[in-house]
């Protein structure tokens, strides 16, 4: 009798550090980051005149804030070619 519940015991306690281990690592479902978007993808999205350079009015999100930065020629848009020599924005910072 003793025996049996010693053993439950240590089974439940067993199971219960298990539990309790798997919860604290990493998990598997996670989001998988994303690349960031090709100039072709941004054009494809963004440009609603079509005239293969983004504006800052078509522009949304990050890019948007860092316009002066990337439009190096200061013409008022961002060809694939700043695009492509901007520096990349840096991700978020890890503590």
């Amino acid at each position: 009798m003793i025996l049996g519940k010693i053993k439950a015991g240590i089974l439940v306690f067993g199971i219960a550090l298990f539990m309790t281990n798997s919860s604290f690592g990493q998990s598997d479902n996670k989001q998988e980051r994303k690349a960031p978007p090709t100039f072709k993808e941004l054009i494809e999205k963004m440009d609603a005149n079509e005239d293969g350079k983004l504006s800052k009015e078509e522009i949304k999100g990050p890019l948007k804030k860092d316009f002066a930065k990337v439009d190096t020629d200061e013409d008022g848009f961002i060809t694939e070619e700043e695009f492509e020599k901007a520096p990349k924005p840096k991700g978020p910072s890890r503590k």
